[in-house]
């Protein structure tokens, strides 16, 4: 029995979306890239999907190619055709892998730029608390930094995820997986700070539970978080590209480099794999030589020759 293309998409975006619980935005990316080999497979042979072969694949990997496709870019689609193929098979839809030969190119992980130590206390300590919203800004760049937070996961953030008793705040993740991470006791005591503010803020009772409103009581916005860092980053006179990801690229680094387990580093981010959190393992060349001088036998200290 041949196989609809398009009633199949639909069952795969639906089990994307209950069994993989991927969230909207991963499911349309998923989908597009699928939709792309799709379109390809319709204007070239017009094949049904059980007949889709290796060199079908391998065709349309090698026009991505020839439209200037970055290494990225076929990374990720040929990810998600692997993905869409790999449904079909588990669920007996197919009974071959057209994928199973498909390699991957192989793509040089950026490492993402992080502030020094330092450079954090600095922003940190730029932000004047004497101004109406002040503790609050302060408080969401602790948590920020202390937790390591992705943008959408602090402005989401209710009251009824904070367990500063024990040391704790719950976080919603990618496809609403949640996690606990500690927080530090600087960070507890500015959310603390702003809470206490916030008694007297005029607050919109439907958004009540969001622990970062703005000045109308609603949730505060990603484009608002943006401003309130780059002004932070001009105050502190610190002349970096800097946004909320950096924070988060700051914290995993900063605490990878202070001799935190890379697993427990992986949890607190909220990693599905251990080779999304191995990025942060980079250390710069002067703390590397520093550690071999300091630890290696043949170190320069050890030296008896």
């Amino acid at each position: 029995m041949n196989m609809d293309w398009n009633e199949q998409l639909l069952e795969y975006k639906s089990y994307l979306l209950l069994e993989k619980k991927l969230s909207a935005n991963s499911i349309e990316a998923y989908m597009r890239d699928i939709e792309q080999f799709y379109c390809f497979v319709c204007h070239h042979s017009n094949k049904v999907i059980e007949t889709i072969t290796h060199d079908d694949i391998e065709q349309f990997i090698t026009e991505l190619y020839d439209r200037g496709a970055s290494g990225t870019t076929r990374a990720r689609i040929i990810s998600g055709i692997k993905s869409f193929f790999n449904y079909l098979y588990v669920y007996d839809k197919i009974d071959r892998l057209p994928t199973e030969l498909i390699d991957t190119p192989k793509i040089q992980r950026k490492i993402p730029d992080v502030l020094t130590v330092d450079e954090m206390k600095c922003i940190l300590g730029s932000i004047d608390l004497s101004q109406p919203f002040g503790h609050r800004n302060r408080a969401m760049l602790e948590i920020l930094y202390g937790c390591g937070l992705r943008v959408s996961e602090l402005v989401n953030l209710r009251l009824g995820d904070l367990f500063f008793k024990d040391g704790y705040i719950r976080v919603t993740g990618k496809g609403d997986k949640q996690r606990l991470v500690p927080v530090h006791r600087g960070a507890v005591e500015q959310v603390e700070f702003y809470l206490e503010q916030r008694k007297g803020m005029n607050v919109d009772r439907k958004n009540a539970e969001f622990v970062f409103l703005n000045n109308r009581g609603k949730p505060l916005s990603r484009v608002m978080l943006f401003l309130i860092i780059k002004e932070a980053v001009a105050a502190a006179g610190i002349d970096k590209k800097v946004s909320p990801h950096t924070f988060r690229h700051s914290f995993a680094t900063h605490l990878i480099q202070g001799g935190a387990d890379i697993r427990l580093v992986q949890e607190m981010l909220g990693h599905e794999s251990i080779l999304t959190t191995e990025i942060y393992t980079h250390l710069d060349t002067g703390y590397k030589h520093e550690a071999v001088e300091l630890f290696h036998p043949l170190g320069k200290q050890k030296h008896s020759f």
